[in-house]
Parts: C-alpha cells; structure tokens; sequence
C-alpha cells in the first residue's frame, strides 16, 4: 500500500486484523502483536514474527458493552510475559457523544447501563494465547491507560465513582494473580466524596489522562488540567512536585508524556480530540526539567506542512508518542508520534531548543469504516505507534488495520 507521503519510513506490511480495522494502543511482545480495539470490543493478536508476513491468529472478546482499548505487555520477574489490560465502558458503540466524552460527562450518559470496569491481567507463557490469570475491580467508568513495564508497581488512570474524573491508581503487582490497590493520587478538587469541589471553569476537563514512571517521579498528563510531577517514592502516599497548566492560552487536551531522564527533558502531547483545526492547532512541547518542581518549556515540535491537513478532514494533531519501553527501540533523541490524518511523525531532538523533523509515513484513506460515530469522514486517523528495538514501527488506526513500518532515518 502506497503512502500518501513519506519519507525515512518504508512500508513492510500491512493487516486488517483479522477484518477488525480499528485499533488503538499496540504492543509488541516475543513476536506477536496486540492491538486493543476502540470500537470492536476485545483484543486481536498477531503474528508478526516475520514482519512482511503478518497473521492473525487470536482474538479475545470483552464482556459486554467493554472495550480493551489500552494494554501494556511486560515481564515480570517471578511470573515472566504478561499482558495488562483495561476494561470500560465502550462508550462509541453505547453512542456517547464526543462533546460529552471530552467534556467528562460520559457518566450522565452511561446511567444504567451495564459494562465492566477493572484491570485484566493475562499469562503469556503463550504469546498467541493468553490466560487469564486475575481481574481487579475498580468500579465506576473504571480504567483508561496504564503504565507497567514488569517492576513491582502499575500506574493506573482510572475514574472511580468517588471522584469528579481519572485519578492515578498505583497496583501493586508483587503478585499479578492478587493485584492490589496501594495508593491514589489526584488534582485538589477531584474528590468529590471528601467535599472537594472544581477549581477549574465549568466545561473544563480535569482528568488523568496518562502517566510514565521514571525513577520516584511520575509525569502526568491531565487533560485540561495540564502537567502533574508527581513523587511516587513512596507509593502509598503519592506527593504533588509541580503542577504546571497551559491552558489558556494554548488549549486543553494534554495527553501523553515521554521523560527523557538521561538529558533532564520531558515531552508532553497535547491532543487534537476536534475535526478541521476547529479549535487551533495542538503542540507537542519539550520541557527541561532539570529542576522538577519548576519545569520549563523551550520548544515545540515542527507542525506538518506537506499538505493541508486542516482541511483534510478529521483531526489533524498529536494522539500518541512512542514510550521507550523496555528491549524495544529507545531514544532520547528521535521521539516518534502519531499525528492523526498526518500519520506517523518523527522528531529530531539532537538540538532540544530546535527540534526538526527527519521522516514520516501518511497512510492512505481506509478501505472501510469501523467507527460507529456518525458523519465520520473516510480518512486515516493513527492512533498509536510501537517502535521495536531494529526500528519496525507498528502503526494503528481508528479505521485503516495496521501498518508495519522501517524507520529508516536513524
């Protein structure tokens, strides 16, 4: 399949995913795929140990009404390969509407209705079939993203019924069959069952949306409400460092952190959750933290300007940043990031204060709707991407399969 752009990025392959094009977050692990679906409720794995050749060969269903949708695969020293995965509500097939889900109203919506939250926890001592080996209930609209990468804690956003929206929740997986909840921690306001009340304006969506662990400090990113540096050195009793929000003027929706601790650097990714530049364009912004409680902005990534994507259609604007996990490929100087209707981008941060972009790789339109959503337009919408450690990029999309890619520019 030819790209619509591209350069230092070669397409290898390409999978519909068994004939369920959507996907969202995608790990790599022992040569097998797992992509967890935003509208087809489960989790589909893959063969992709020859990366030309990709076979599908499983796919495991959610309860009803619940999407898989975010996942981690790590290993664990006494338990070896696992699989980490949320369950929620699915709230595009129950037909919540996206201002209602953006502006976190989703609860309202979801009045009555049946759907499982908690975290799933699966053994892959065979990676094309996982078993199950726990399930922790968290009630509520339950468990967004997580981040594990195999040590002794799992950092949780997770929307339990006592809060306003997504809090961080540390698991203790000291025992991945008995998983337990050890600590919390939250933006002042959020705890609405203490009597907190919103310091925020009304419209405003204060929520964890995803976090990453580096040493004792967890880099947060919470939509509206911005940056959390967050101590986790003692994970029962989590401690704020700094709390930094740049909205307004610069817009909400900050979504995805990658610490970079080898060079003092944060990156942080603002998400474009609205079609057409609507709302302005999003940044993904580099930080110096060298002194944590006082983190400072010193440039921004590069905006596409090949084609028009404003007026493409859909949203045009970061999603994901590749994470740097753990045996796969890591950099603190390519950051790679998927871009919406831009596909996928990678950045150049030899120089932090200027960073450029040095390749890219934009799919061509689906074949074939999956999202449910109504007036939808039919063009690429990449969602995530995992980068392994010879630079085979895994590229999702909410319509269009999966992309194996080379990055080439390395």
């Amino acid at each position: 399949m030819n790209a619509v752009a591209s350069h230092n990025v070669k397409f290898l392959s390409h999978s519909d995913q068994g004939g369920r094009g959507d996907g969202v977050q995608v790990m790599v692990n022992r040569g097998f795929a797992y992509v967890g679906h935003g509208f087809s409720n489960g989790i589909t794995i893959i063969d992709v140990r020859d990366a030309k050749n990709p076979k599908t060969v499983k796919f495991l269903p959610c309860p009803p009404n619940t999407r898989a949708h975010h996942l981690q695969t790590a290993t664990h020293e006494k338990f070896g390969d696992l699989l980490l995965a949320v369950n929620g509500p699915s709230v595009w097939t129950m037909q919540v509407s996206q201002e209602a889900y953006f502006a976190g109203n989703s609860g309202d919506a979801l009045k009555n209705q049946q759907f499982t939250s908690g975290l799933r926890i699966f053994d892959l001592a065979k990676p094309e079939a996982p078993r199950e080996i726990a399930f922790l209930p968290l009630g509520g609209l339950g468990p967004h993203r997580i981040w594990y990468v195999g040590e002794r804690y799992a950092y949780v956003s997770v929307h339990l019924p006592e809060f306003t929206d997504h809090i961080l929740v540390i698991v203790d997986m000291k025992e991945p069959t008995r998983p337990q909840v050890v600590g919390k921690f939250w933006l002042p306001g959020m705890n609405k069952a203490a009597g907190e009340t919103p310091t925020w304006p009304q419209g405003r969506r204060y929520a964890l949306h995803h976090g990453l662990a580096a040493g004792n400090l967890f880099y947060s990113a919470w939509r509206d409400g911005g940056l959390a540096i967050v101590d986790v050195g003692d994970p029962a009793k989590p401690k704020l460092v700094c709390h930094r929000n740049w909205d307004p003027p610069f817009g909400g929706g900050t979504h995805s952190p990658l610490p970079l601790p080898d060079r003092n650097l944060l990156v942080v990714a603002d998400e474009a959750n609205f079609a057409d530049c609507s709302k302005g364009l999003r940044y993904i912004w580099t930080f110096d933290v060298r002194e944590p409680s006082n983190p400072v902005s010193i440039s921004t990534m590069p905006i596409p300007d090949e084609a028009d994507y404003c007026k493409k259609g859909g949203n045009f604007g970061p999603h994901n940043l590749w994470e740097n996990r753990p045996g796969a490929f890591v950099s603190s100087r390519f950051i790679f990031a998927t871009l919406h209707n831009a596909g996928v981008r990678v950045y150049d941060i030899k120089n932090p204060f200027a960073p450029t972009e040095t390749g890219y790789f934009v799919p061509p339109p689906p074949a074939k709707m999956y999202d449910p959503r109504p007036n939808r337009p039919q063009v690429i919408q990449s969602c995530d991407c995992y980068v392994d450690a010879q630079g085979v990029m895994y590229l999702t999309d909410s319509n269009a399969g999966l992309y194996i890619l080379q990055f080439e520019g390395a």
